[in-house]
């Protein structure tokens, strides 16, 4: 019986998925009153053989086999349930409880014909058939998965948030199709070209309240993402499912983004209530996976004694060394001269303020989250050995969320006070470092920091975009700069601190290929860079305080970097490395000099 339950519990949730696919087709063929009378079609058992009846048609089709399926499914339940049979109770009673759930909404989809398609009796008729296909989520994981509570408590409440906010993100946005207030936007990611829109507009506050939902549930999807893949004996499945989760949400917003585009085109409308339907299931399947699944922290409790006791002050000085301060300083010294060079002359004030000011928040976003990600890896490392987290001062959790607060308001402050490009640009940053550098490049390849060197290098871009809401070739260029300028910067710190990262199994080009190649490498690179620097003179028609400085600071810092390659030590590496962070600001400062001269 137990085998005959849990391919019934599969078969009713496919069957499910598949009428709520085929609900959306209905919507947006327009087929609603294919069939103008319930629960026959224009009076008889076998419909005409038109387009919009046939569709209809199968819609009810669809729903007799589901229902059948949750019949036969609720009455193996109600027989475990009589006899105390191998279906766990708590199990064969949500399988009993689906009957009437199916009847109601038979009986919901019976009133929408007779209502004319009412908007709320449509939402209704969805809100139902979500939370239909969530019980036979539920039912057919927990016969696969079983019913014990072994899970990371802390991720499943995680979870169970994700899923209620993916529920009202699904009940508003059927209430949207409902309203036919698609187009209530016709730009996109934007509306009206603002963050916050002209409410006013007919539709407006459905559709604006839908974008915002979907906004926090892609972080909170992300969020799974992140704590699934940084657990100790990790549960392959919770990362596969939160992974899936996070692919079918990407989808679907670029599905969603289709359908303004299109001007809510058919294939489009349809495929977004699938994708609707599909997360759904993902999300719910995903948050009853965690509390069976055994998952831990990825560092050992007996080498996590617990939060040391501290001050106010410290807990504050603790958070703000999340941030890394220091690398931020850098960053933003690159940010001012890229909105000097773009206006032509110095900007307002204001805007340079609240440019520094998004850019700090999102760098200390970003820096915040690769603290959580690396913690292991920091507590091996003596230079890192005393952060925040691998020195027990703050919770990883409370980091992780601090992280994610720090990028939702670096992105909203940015772009309500500056435009949404620059917004956009510098959450694309975070992204970048967080899910390409940290949690892909860095413990897999010797080029991490060639190619993870490119979010370092976006401060550039959004300070260009701040001042003239667009990307031009020489921001291009400036952002070609400290993309090649961090690979030689960070291999001379990597040569100094080789052992550190072969100890936490880093694969740094000094670990990997040796320090001979790392030095050869810097040179290389720091050759290529000189190049890039003089490129800039005739794409942005720069004068001789820019040209002189290029030529100088490069000149010195190759000679300092082929001195490295042929008198190998570590206090030349040491040289090198610090002469890089001066070289980098200095070219900076005259970009910006030279623009005002």
């Amino acid at each position: 019986m137990k085998r005959t339950f849990r391919s019934l519990a599969t078969t009713t949730a496919l069957l499910t998925l598949l009428l709520i696919a085929w609900g959306g087709i209905v919507r947006a063929t327009g087929s609603g009153d294919g069939c103008p009378d319930w629960p026959t079609c224009f009076g008889r058992w076998i419909p005409r053989f038109e387009y919009h009846t046939l569709i209809e048609y199968m819609h009810r089709l669809l729903a007799f086999l589901a229902g059948c399926a949750s019949l036969a499914l609720a009455a193996v339940g109600g027989w475990s349930l009589f006899r105390k049979g191998p279906v766990e109770r708590v199990t064969a009673w949500l399988a009993v409880a689906l009957l009437p759930l199916f009847i109601v909404q038979a009986l919901i989809g019976g009133w929408i014909i007779h209502s004319g398609e009412n908007p709320s009796v449509v939402t209704l008729h969805f809100a139902v058939a979500f939370i239909v296909l969530g019980l036979v989520v539920v039912i057919a994981a927990r016969t696969r998965l079983g019913t014990g509570a072994s899970g990371d408590r802390a991720y499943a409440r995680l979870t169970v948030a994700t899923a209620t906010a993916t529920y009202a993100l699904l009940l508003v946005g059927t209430y949207v199709r409902a309203e036919n207030a698609g187009l209530a936007f016709r730009e996109w990611p934007l509306m009206g070209q603002n963050l916050v829109p002209d409410l006013s507009l007919p539709g407006a506050v459905a559709m604006f309240t839908h974008r915002i939902l979907a906004i926090v549930v892609v972080a909170l999807v992300t969020w799974t993402v992140v704590r699934a893949r940084t657990m100790a004996a990790r549960s392959p499945l919770l990362v596969r499912l939160s992974t899936a989760a996070m692919v079918l949400l990407a989808v679907q917003v670029f599905v969603g983004g289709a359908n303004v585009l299109t001007e809510l085109a058919t294939w489009a409308r349809a495929t977004h209530v699938a994708m609707s339907a599909l997360i759904w299931a993902t999300v719910v399947a995903l948050a009853v996976a965690a509390r069976v699944e055994p998952a831990t922290d990825r560092i050992p409790a007996e080498t996590a004694p617990g939060i040391r006791p501290s001050s106010m002050g410290d807990t504050i000085r603790a958070y703000v060394a999340l941030t890394k301060p220091r690398i931020i300083v850098l960053l933003l010294i690159i940010t001012v001269p890229a909105m000097v060079l773009a206006a032509g002359t110095m900007p307002s004030v204001a805007l340079i303020l609240v440019t520094l000011a998004g850019g700090t928040l999102a760098a200390g976003a970003a820096n915040a989250m690769n603290m959580y990600l690396d913690r292991d890896i920091d507590q091996v490392m003596r230079r890192t050995r005393q952060r925040p987290l691998p020195g027990h001062k703050i919770e990883p959790d409370a980091a992780l969320r601090f992280g994610f607060v720090l990028a939702a308001v670096a992105y909203a402050f940015l772009a309500i006070t500056v435009n949404v490009l620059a917004a956009a640009l510098a959450l694309s940053a975070i992204a970048f470092y967080v899910f390409v550098y940290t949690m892909w490049l860095k413990r897999s390849t010797d080029q991490n920091i060639v190619i993870g060197g490119a979010a370092g290098a976006v401060p550039v871009l959004v300070g260009w975009a701040a001042v003239t809401g667009s990307i031009a070739m020489p921001a291009i260029v400036l952002f070609s700069v400290v993309f090649l300028w961090t690979p030689p910067h960070f291999w001379a710190l990597a040569l100094r601190m080789r052992e550190d990262y072969a100890a936490a199994g880093v694969p740094m080009l000094p670990v990997v290929r040796g320090d001979d190649e790392t030095r050869r490498q810097i040179f290389l690179y720091s050759l290529v860079l000189f190049g890039a620097t003089l490129v800039l003179i005739p794409i942005a028609a720069m004068g001789p305080v820019y040209t002189a400085t290029a030529i100088v600071l490069g000149g010195s810092f190759v000679y300092r970097c082929l001195q490295l390659w042929r008198e190998p030590t570590d206090d030349r590496s040491w040289r090198v490395f610090k002469f890089s962070l001066l070289y980098l600001a200095g070219l900076f400062v005259a970009v910006a000099l030279d623009a005002l001269v």
